[in-house]
């Protein structure tokens, strides 16, 4: 799925790449104008993802949603059919939306990061940030799994 969320979600962005969906952020784009936010999901293919209703009766596709807390939003989108399951392994970058690439055990990685060789590592394609399934992953996993689905 392909996701255009819009500054009034910017708090679920992570949680969506995560879970291996391909998602813009209005907010990493400067996307503040309407106008501006449905081109670039027309051009696009995206779903924009608001709480603002003229905005998603304008746009082609879009999911609205009505909480403004990061676990009601959550839920939203689950009770519409956005699979928020963590992966095996991360696919997305976090930060940039890039593809993750495996880490050879034999690669040095920043001081950030955990040694390849006792941690599994992914590095991002396009803004080479380190990636690992720590505590972050962990918390993620606990928040979507408390996620009522109804």
């Amino acid at each position: 799925m392909q996701l255009l969320l819009d500054v009034m979600c910017g708090g679920l962005v992570s949680y969506l790449r995560m879970c291996t969906h391909d998602t813009a952020y209005a907010g990493d784009r400067g996307l503040e104008a309407d106008d501006d936010l449905l081109a670039v999901a027309r051009e696009e293919g995206r779903t924009v993802v608001t709480r603002d209703v003229a905005c998603s009766n304008r746009a082609e596709r879009s999911i609205l949603l009505e909480s403004r807390d990061l676990e009601g939003q959550l839920a939203e989108l689950a009770a519409v059919g956005v699979d928020l399951t963590l992966p095996d392994e991360p696919e997305r970058c976090g930060r940039c939306n890039g593809s993750l690439e495996p880490i050879d055990e034999s690669a040095s990685t920043p001081t950030y990061a955990p040694d390849p060789a006792e941690t599994a590592v992914w590095r991002c394609r396009a803004c080479g940030q380190h990636f690992w399934r720590g505590s972050h992953w962990d918390r993620v996993g606990e928040t979507l799994s408390t996620v009522d689905t109804r």
